[in-house]
């Protein structure tokens, strides 16, 4: 694996991308900070394919032009583990979600080494290898990089290409690579990485408890926040705490003096910053009651019967997992079991692989067209009237 050390100018940057273009697939990995910002600010991208490895320093760069044309390749496969966060790095910096993307987080817990497994467990896992993590928490926006985060930052991606290969190798003997496309397809929606400041109360911890007209006021109070986190690129947390968004939500101040004399209002937040706050509550207030936002109306409780039935499907479920080499987590939890229970047309476990691999078994269960029994201490099931050794759910 040829080492191309760290890419600093456009130069080193459309050279290693030339190289890689040819590749089917590349695997990727960042490093950012966030902690004391809105955005992230994006601070190294590690990149490997089998036969090439580079770290690229966006800080060094006046653009990361050349990279967005590798990221946006629809002929070139992308491999990150849990994409989520960078995905949504790359498309603050690069204004793109990269695509196609193969999640090796996903793909692990569909062969049964567990929901949402940390990298580090899941490249000794796979690889056999224990990761030194001593510079996961790095300060990576300091210049120059040390040594030893280089060799770190190489050393995560060096072994995706590695992990990538088995997961892959494993996905294609289980005839399950075509489970993982729906699944990727939706992480790289666009809108999941473009947060809209009318819908940030629905992240404030707490609005749950709140009542509709209480909402109206945080709708707009939270989305004023939001705005000045922006502009300000901080976090929210430093513009206005999630307790106090609460708090002037319920009281609803009328004026600076009211809205400053409440417990952790900040000092020195300017005159000007108090108006603006106060026109969001005044907005909020004047919402009519039409338009007062709602929360998701709560599902009926289920019976006791319900209950129990509920309990014999999640045991049904985790048999049926287990027989494939699945984690339960990965099919779907006890919320997928009721959605079902319930005909939800929306529910999980009727639709694509799920469906295949306990979808439908649950549902003919919980129709009468199947029984469950236990043969010899597992669990067995069969086709309602039919002989008892017709149809077994244990191997």
């Amino acid at each position: 694996m040829r080492d191309h050390g760290l890419v600093e100018t456009t130069a080193q940057l459309q050279d290693l991308v030339g190289t890689l273009a040819g590749s089917d697939w590349v695997a990727l990995d960042t490093e950012f900070m966030r902690e004391k910002t809105y955005f992230p600010q994006l601070c190294l991208v590690q990149v490997a394919t089998p036969d090439h490895i580079a770290c690229i320093d966006p800080l060094a760069l006046p653009d990361l032009g050349p990279l967005c044309a590798l990221l946006e390749d629809p002929e070139v496969l992308k491999v990150f583990h849990s994409a989520s966060q960078d995905l949504e790095v790359l498309y603050l910096m690069t204004g793109n979600v990269p695509a196609p993307v193969f999640d090796t987080q996903v793909a692990a817990s569909l062969l049964g080494y567990g929901e949402q497994v940390g990298y580090a467990r899941l490249v000794e896992a796979v690889l056999g290898i224990e990761l030194d993590k001593t510079q996961s928490r790095t300060d990576w926006s300091r210049r120059p990089l040390k040594a030893e985060q280089l060799a770190y930052a190489r050393d995560d991606v060096r072994h995706l290409v590695l992990v990538y290969q088995r997961l892959q190798e494993e996905l294609e003997t289980l005839g399950r690579t075509t489970w993982l496309a729906p699944e990727m397809e939706a992480i790289t929606r666009p809108e999941l990485y473009q947060p809209r400041a009318e819908d940030a109360w629905r992240r404030v911890s707490g609005h749950k408890r709140m009542k509709p007209r209480e909402l109206a006021v945080l709708r707009e109070v939270a989305a004023w926040r939001e705005e000045e986190a922006r502009r300000l690129d901080r976090p929210r947390r430093w513009i206005l705490g999630d307790d106090l968004l609460l708090l002037i939500a319920r009281v609803r101040p009328g004026d600076p003096d009211a809205l400053q004399e409440l417990r952790g209002f900040p000092k020195g937040i300017g005159a000007e910053r108090v108006g603006q706050l106060l026109l969001a509550v005044q907005r909020g207030i004047a919402t009519p009651k039409e338009q007062w936002p709602a929360l998701a109306a709560r599902a009926r409780p289920l019976t006791e019967t319900e209950e129990v039935v509920a309990d014999v499907a999640t045991a049904l479920l985790r048999d049926l997992a287990r027989r494939q080499r699945i984690g339960p987590e990965a099919i779907g939890g006890r919320r997928d079991i009721v959605a079902l229970m319930r005909g939800d047309d929306d529910a999980r476990l009727v639709r694509g692989w799920r469906r295949e691999v306990a979808g439908r078994e649950l549902q003919r269960w919980l129709e009468g067209r199947s029984a469950v029994y236990c043969d010899r201490g597992r669990i067995a099931m069969s086709e309602r009237g039919a002989p008892a050794s017709s149809s077994s759910v244990g191997p």
